[in-house]
This record gives structure tokens, sequence and C-alpha cells, in this order.
């Protein structure tokens, strides 16, 4: 392919994102970019009809981008990407974006449902099914927005509190009657391990995924989610009650008194973090 092309959207204004739309289907590729031009929050939009003209993007010749790099931030605020793309896809091209530090976001614009869970195994921000409208691209671009507004601010938990970090909401694919559905973290109160699988319960049901729950622990536990029983993960700001029962000691759940039982391994640590927790309030 030749140089990459820049878009430059009527909105340019430096506080708003950069963004690099990928697709390899030229149709594909300008309808992407002219949802993202579309929307009041984008500034520039670099188009790339392939995984290779993306990536060249890492040694463009622009001073837009030096600029970027010389005040530490990412190339691009949000990489939108095609998956099924012929030679490097953009699966193994996002996670070349990924490795960078500081990254973009990744927002997958795809019309491959089945790839959801390893794009949010990679980090993805979001996956966007095709066809779409603007108004589920418009969601997509808020979410990036949430993530660098998390990132810029302050994280709670840094000068001596319970650990607990307000980062960007993580989103969990869940597959119902061939639809993906994006259940958001901060609904989860409690995860229950079924095996290989875990059962999320959120506010408004609860959902079977293909992640371990020991993967859950870790990739939540600085927002908060606390291991009370080799079976459960409970979300620690829920806990209303710990108490002794029959057995043990048990945990109360919200306002609808759910109670859960707390393992003795798991005691000692749950007290710790329910005494920082209130002492930092």
């Amino acid at each position: 392919m030749g140089r990459m092309r820049l878009t430059v959207s009527a909105h340019d204004d430096t506080r708003k994102l950069i963004v690099l739309a990928v697709d390899d289907e030229p149709k594909g590729l300008d309808e992407l970019v002219h949802c993202l031009r579309n929307s009041p929050h984008v500034a520039l939009v670099y188009p790339a009809i392939d995984a290779s003209e993306a990536l060249r993007l890492l040694s463009a010749d622009d001073p837009r981008l030096a600029d970027r790099k010389a005040r530490g931030l990412p190339i691009v605020d949000a990489v939108f990407a095609d998956i099924d793309m012929p030679g490097l896809s953009g699966m193994e091209m996002s996670r070349v974006f990924a490795a960078l530090r500081p990254s973009p976001a990744l927002v997958f614009v795809t019309g491959h449902a089945e790839e959801a869970v390893n794009a949010f195994d990679l980090g993805a921000l979001d996956y966007v099914l095709k066809p779409y409208q603007q108004d589920r691209l418009d969601r997509a671009i808020t979410r990036v927005i949430d993530k660098l507004a998390a990132n810029a601010a302050p994280q709670y938990g840094q000068e001596g509190g319970p650990g607990l970090v307000k980062n960007d909401d993580e989103v969990i694919p869940v597959e119902l009657a061939g639809t993906t559905k994006l259940i958001p973290r901060s609904s989860v109160r409690w995860v229950e391990a079924q095996g290989d699988y875990a059962r999320l319960f959120t506010t408004d049901g609860s959902h079977l995924v293909r992640i371990p729950l020991a993967q859950l622990e870790e990739r939540w536990e600085k927002a908060g989610f606390v291991r009370i029983h080799r079976s459960f993960l409970v979300s620690l700001p829920l806990i209303t009650e710990l108490r002794m029962g029959q057995g043990g000691y048990q945990v109360v759940i919200g306002n609808e008194e759910k109670v859960l039982p707390v393992s003795r391994r798991h005691t000692r640590a749950l007290k710790d973090r329910l005494v920082g927790a209130n002492r930092s309030t």
C-alpha cells in the first residue's frame, strides 16, 4: 500500500481524540471513518486498509504524533479495528498496540461475534458488531473518553488506602442465544465459580462466562473485588455485614441480604480489607 492517508475532521481540537481506523474492506473502512468523523469528540482519524499500514503509524513522520510521544501519550488515543483481515489479523495487530506503554484503547469493529472473549482477554475496551449505527459507535467513543479521564484522574488507594482503583469500567462479553451481550463490571455484585466457568450475579440476573474465578480475582482485585471462599468473589463495597453463622463466618451482600459463606483461610484477609475500607471513608 502507499503512504498512510490522513483524514482531518471538521472538529479539529487538540483536546479531542486522535484515532486509528483499520478495515481491509474499503466500504467498511469508509463507513468507519465516516462515523468516527461524525463524532464531535474526534479530532483526527488515521485510516488504514490493513494491519501493515496501521503499524506504519508507529514510525510515521507526523509532527502531531511526535508531539504525543514527547509528552508521554499513546501514539493515538484509540484503535478501531476489524478482526478478519488478510496477512496480519486485527487481533495480532492489536497485540502490538496493547504491548505499547502507554497503549491506546482498543475497540474491535467486526462481524465476528465469536471472537469477543479473546478480544476482552486482550484488554479490548469495546466490541462493536457489524452492521452498526452511529449511536453504537458513539457509545464506544464515550467508553474511550471515560477511560482516558479515569487514567488521568488520581487513583484512590495510592496513599495508604485499601487499594481500590477508580479506573475504567471493564465489560465482560456474555453469549446469549447467538448474541453477545456486554456486562459492565460495575453491575456485578458477586461471582460464583462453576468449574472452569464463572457465574456473574448482577443487578438484573446472572450470567455464565467462560472465565475461571481465579482469573477474575486477579483482574478485579484493584477494582474492589475480594475472594471470600474458593467458590465466591465479592464486590467489597457491597458487603454490609460480616457475621458468625453456622459453620463459620458469613457476609451479607447489599440490601437484598444475600448471605455467602466465608472460608476460614480467607477470613483474616477479608477483615483487614473491611477495616481498611472503613478507615478510608
